[in-house]
């Protein structure tokens, strides 16, 4: 693929607006020599020795990156109000292919949220066959009561409006109106609806983990992408064969 095409489809700007960059010297090599759109050097630059204004390519195709979500945001590109791809570079909005949320955080939940434009990779994650567990920390409205951790586990419990019993859950109480919980499907609302189910209403709800990643010490609202190394640890606890 020429490099205008590769520049393109990363976000910069039409192919138009891309080539006006390559006449006006933005685009060079790692040393500062300008590229050109057609020239030899333009087609097999490789991704790592192109500079834009002086500053390294987004990554390529194939991103997968981690957002610390803040409450207040949503998981849309349409929706009204503050959506989680204002907290990204604008240009990521027009990648092609599309940068989409790895499943969704509803807007009064915070933590850790995926984005990939990697469609095998999104799908094999949400896949209910992957069952990655997800750590949820939630503050309740009243105190627990004591017997939450094993109806959560019995998989057993149902959900108004569901078929089907949920899979064994695990909760951790952190204090009398905090707790840990950990999922392996990703039912609609479903941590919000597992403490309504025993008579309970979740006043703050966050993400802190999805599989083997943590949020570490990443800041709210901050990004980074995810190399192979955090792409394994992704799948840390999955229930794949």
């Amino acid at each position: 693929m020429k490099l205008l095409k590769r520049i393109a489809n990363l976000g910069y700007g039409s192919r138009k607006q891309v080539m006006a960059m390559f006449r006006e010297g933005r685009i060079a090599d790692a040393d500062g020599a300008p590229l050109y759109a057609d020239d030899e050097l333009g087609v097999h630059a490789t991704h790592e020795n192109v500079r834009i204004d002086g500053e390294p390519l987004d990554p390529p195709p194939g991103l997968l990156l981690m957002l610390h979500k803040p409450r207040g945001y949503t998981c849309s590109t349409k929706d009204q109000g503050r959506l989680v791809y204002d907290l990204l570079p604008p240009r990521f909005r027009l990648r092609d292919p599309l940068l989409s949320t790895v499943g969704r955080l509803d807007r009064e939940t915070s933590g850790l949220l995926l984005l990939t434009d990697d469609g095998a990779l999104l799908h094999r994650i949400v896949s209910p066959k992957a069952r990655i567990p997800k750590v949820y920390e939630a503050t309740l409205a009243q105190p627990l009561r004591g017997d939450e951790a094993a109806i959560f586990a019995s998989g057993t419990l149902m959900l108004e409006s569901e078929t089907a019993p949920l899979l064994p859950a695990e909760l951790q109480p952190l204090d009398a109106r905090r707790a840990r919980l950990t999922l392996h499907e990703g039912r609609y609302h479903q941590a919000r609806r597992m403490f309504a189910a025993v008579g309970n209403h979740v006043e703050a709800l966050h993400r802190a983990a999805i599989g083997g990643l943590a949020l570490d010490d990443l800041s709210e609202g901050a990004w980074r992408a995810l190399d192979e190394t955090d792409r394994q640890r992704l799948f840390v606890g999955a229930g794949e064969r």
